[in-house]
């Protein structure tokens, strides 16, 4: 592919409750490498097609929440101010909504005056509202004039529980490629599986954090298919190879080595996936053979 030509994803990003689209900007540039088509493993790279670190797959779009916070933010002395908020609801509750139309009118109108968009990112409220937008428009409630969005990233997001809106938004199990990071010490850790099931087919990947966007750690299954999965749907590039790196005096480049907090370095980053694992590992996550 040549520069300029490359096909990217265009991903609607929504941050979190009393945060601000800078913040979720920052959250998610822990997945840096990938906004390239790469991601490193020991002594290797795993590629979605020609890597560059000059070009991206993916652009993002970070957007501000159209109320500013109504109270104290959990960021605060972490990130600096301003602060937004998407709409208003009661406590843990979570049954009773204020501005929520507006917010969903006001989403509509820039996905189509500034789209279309491909896919559609969400960090706990934001994902909260990706998924709702997501299910209006396979109802033909919402957006009937954008195209079907093919991408949806979950991070910590939860179903509404008003039934008004739960009978129209997840009355179908909604057909988009959803993946879903769910932390294992996430307080809404049940809540995001349950967002997780009103999708067909979802992806979901457990993290050990919490309540948080998590660093792409150790290489993984799991992993593997949320990379491959955005290849497919966007580069049209063979889906996964992997190629060495280029080493610096016989050894890998040192910001490829990950320090463990126990003692000296994780010995599963000196061994590099062979060929035919991967080939086989990416086969299967694309349903084409089934693991034994």
């Amino acid at each position: 592919m040549e520069g300029g030509n490359e096909k990217k994803m265009k991903i609607l990003c929504l941050h979190g409750f009393r945060a601000s689209g800078s913040f979720s900007q920052k959250q998610i540039s822990k997945w840096g490498s990938l906004r390239h088509g790469w991601y490193c493993y020991g002594t290797h790279r795993l590629c979605l097609g020609q890597p560059s670190n000059n070009l991206c797959i993916y652009k993002e779009v970070f957007l501000d929440g159209i109320f500013p916070a109504g109270g104290k933010s959990d960021i605060e002395g972490i990130f600096p101010p301003p602060y937004f908020e998407w709409f208003q609801f009661n406590g843990k509750e979570f049954t009773q909504y204020t501005n929520l139309d507006e917010c969903v009118s006001y989403l509509c109108e820039y996905i189509v005056t500034k789209g279309p968009f491909d896919g559609l990112l969400g960090f706990c409220q934001g994902a909260v509202l990706a998924a709702l937008l997501l299910g209006y428009q396979a109802q033909g409630k919402v957006l009937k004039d954008h195209p079907p969005f093919k991408l949806f990233i979950s991070v910590s997001g939860i179903k509404f529980r008003d039934p008004s809106i739960c009978d129209i938004a997840y009355k179908d199990p909604i057909r988009v490629r959803s993946v879903h990071f769910i932390g294992a010490k996430d307080w809404l850790k049940v809540p995001s599986e349950e967002l997780a099931a009103a999708f067909k087919d979802p992806l979901i990947i457990n993290h050990p954090q919490g309540h948080s966007v998590p660093r792409l750690g150790k290489p993984s299954f799991l992993l593997l298919q949320f990379i491959d999965c955005i290849s497919i749907l966007f580069l049209n590039f063979h889906p996964l190879k992997f190629e060495p790196l280029p080493l610096d005096n016989g050894h890998p480049p040192k910001q490829q080595w990950k320090q463990s907090s126990e003692a000296g370095r994780r010995p599963w980053l000196r061994r590099p996936f062979l060929k035919k694992e991967l080939r086989t590992k990416n086969l299967i996550c694309r349903g084409v053979i089934k693991p034994k």
